[in-house]
């Protein structure tokens, strides 16, 4: 459960629930002040993670090539339920997210964020082969994730949601994070 948040921004124009609107409003004061995210009582923590996956999204610089739809594809057993869904048709720059839940391995092609689920961790080298070359972030909430080449790994230490960054696996992806995001990061892999 969510305590305070500080993080990322998230668009106005998100149509979500008010009291998710105002969570993920004081969350996009926080890029501003560079703060962690705190998990609190009253709001579940894979709805801050939710929110988190679409800065994730929107502090990424994506390449030309990718169309204009980034597909979040969730491989493994989906941990957000409905959280995920208050993204579907939202704006990231000039394109829009679609989401995608129980992905099989082969159609993972097709996607442009990728959630793997703590479910399917051990499933990660063939999600990471498969991957190999497209240009897709890849994100995971599992100890040791970015280590083994996830781009972006949430986890909660001392009760705050903090993220590691791979940029190795990013630049493989052909993915520029932004250094907004980066200086959020609880630890950055060159």
């Amino acid at each position: 459960m969510i305590r305070s948040l500080h993080a990322l921004r998230c668009p106005a124009t998100l149509t979500l629930p008010r009291r998710l609107l105002s969570a993920v409003l004081v969350v996009g004061l926080g890029l501003l002040t560079c703060a962690p995210l705190a998990i609190a009582d009253d709001l579940p923590e894979y709805q801050l993670k939710a929110a988190i996956l679409y800065n994730f999204a929107a502090f990424t610089e994506w390449p030309d090539d990718v169309g204009r739809t980034l597909n979040l594809c969730v491989y493994g057993q989906d941990p957000f339920r409905e959280e995920l869904s208050a993204l579907q048709g939202k704006p990231v720059g000039g394109r829009s997210i679609g989401i995608h839940r129980n992905v099989s391995i082969e159609a993972l092609k097709d996607c442009q964020l990728v959630f793997i689920a703590s479910s399917a961790i051990g499933s990660l080298p063939r999600v990471l082969d498969s991957l190999r070359g497209a240009a897709a972030l890849t994100v995971a909430d599992s100890p040791g994730a970015t280590r083994e080449g996830v781009a972006l790994n949430m986890g909660v230490s001392q009760n705050k949601i903090v993220f590691e960054a791979n940029l190795d696996a990013a630049r493989r992806a052909r993915l520029k994070l932004s250094s907004k995001l980066l200086r959020l990061a609880k630890e950055v892999l060159q």
